[in-house]
């Protein structure tokens, strides 16, 4: 991710704006100075920027929770706020410039709030997750066109290559969204989907919960994907598939077809690899055979004005409210001018969502935008309401 070694830190005076980026405000870890979180604005998009200082120098980087999604708007927001505060830069890897030609026609590459509010329902979707250096991908885009095609996928430099495709084989049915798969399946509407591929995620050999394939993920596919539609796992780690296996059978009826080193039309360059290496693939299809009910989400994520006891507030920090189904854990609390701000994680506890919470002027308000609208969110943030009103 891009980044500025300075040499020393310096704040400016909020709010402001360089090159057109806009600079909001800025907040302090109340607990370790030595980090700050610098609210910005690019074209349309806010998220932070954060400081990391030390001894001999400082990191300026983005903030992992807001990363905005076009990574251009992260280099420029980097570069105008070096020039507005004068730091002396040591070692950067912020590019410089205008957008590559061909990220300059692409609108492919959506929010979550896109879909949220957007979502098509006029054709077949097919999603993918993870779809990595994007072969396989652009290849089911390319050879049907009448089809919606939605690409999941956190690794930036993935995200830009298969946009530069997107553009350059003027593909308009492919849609990017860098965002957890898991999440996203909660507000796809039901009975719309052709096919989900899930085609070499991670293992999480050690970590299992953080595996795409669990039950509340089938749950989803099954309530999404149309009568004779498909979730495809292709796996060459042994452990995923059995676990997988395991997983799939343990519905009550479900309908599975099992293969094991099986050729298809486009493979990705590991899987090339692996093969050359004689490693075996598996293939864990599932067949839905039953419509779902409509999809239905009602609630909002409003707050009740009251007076805030900072004290309280602050002192929530390192905390966890569980509930049913579902936790919310107070990871950090920051100072910013006239209130408090708290990095959040809530929801479920497979898929939470991460998220910043400002409470100042006898109000409170997440930033830099509202979580995801699923189920577990909206009963994760009532009881975070009655959390925060004590």
């Amino acid at each position: 991710m891009p980044h500025l070694h300075i040499e020393k830190f310096k704040e400016i005076e909020f709010p402001a704006s360089y090159d057109d980026v806009a600079f909001n405000f800025i907040a302090v870890n109340a607990n370790a100075v030595d980090e700050k979180l610098i609210s910005v604005s690019v074209e349309g998009e806010s998220f932070f920027l954060l400081v990391k200082e030390e001894e001999s120098r400082s990191l300026l980087k983005t903030d992992k929770l807001t990363r905005p999604a076009s990574i251009y708007n992260v280099h420029k927001a980097l570069s105008a706020y070096a020039k507005k505060a004068g730091l002396n830069v040591l070692a950067s890897n912020v590019l410089s410039g205008q957008k590559n030609e061909h990220l300059e026609k692409v609108t492919a590459l959506k929010k979550i709030e896109y879909f949220a509010s957007n979502f098509q329902t006029d054709k077949e979707v097919r999603i993918e997750v993870g779809f990595g250096s994007g072969r396989h991908l652009l290849h089911q885009a390319a050879n049907n066109r009448d089809i919606l095609f939605i690409g999941i996928e956190i690794h930036r430099p993935s995200i830009e290559q298969v946009l530069k495709q997107i553009a350059i084989q003027e593909l308009d049915n492919l849609l990017v969204l860098d965002y957890d798969a898991r999440l996203f399946m909660e507000l796809v509407p039901s009975n719309i989907v052709g096919k989900i591929y899930v085609h070499f995620p991670v293992p999480w050999d050690k970590k299992p919960h953080r595996r795409v394939i669990s039950t509340s993920f089938i749950e989803e596919s099954r309530r999404v994907l149309k009568v004779g539609g498909t979730l495809e796992l292709r796996t060459d780690s042994e452990n995923y598939y059995a676990y997988s296996y395991e997983t799939f059978i343990a519905f009550n009826k479900t309908v599975l077809h099992i293969s094991k080193n099986k050729d298809i039309a486009v493979s990705s360059k590991y899987e090339d690899r692996w093969k050359r290496m004689e490693k075996n693939i598996y293939d864990v299809t599932m067949i839905n055979e039953e419509e779902s009910e409509a999809l239905s989400i009602e609630g909002s994520f409003d707050f009740e004005p009251f007076d805030a006891d900072v004290k309280r507030v602050l002192s929530l920090h390192k905390s966890t409210e569980r509930f049913e189904d579902g936790f919310i854990h107070f990871e950090r609390v920051y100072l910013v001018e006239n209130g408090v701000m708290l990095r959040i994680s809530m929801g479920s506890f497979d898929r939470p969502e991460h998220l910043y919470l400002i409470v100042k002027d006898k109000s409170i308000s997440y930033y830099p935008e509202l979580p995801l609208k699923s189920k577990s969110n909206l009963r994760a943030h009532k009881h975070l309401e009655r959390v925060l009103h004590g």
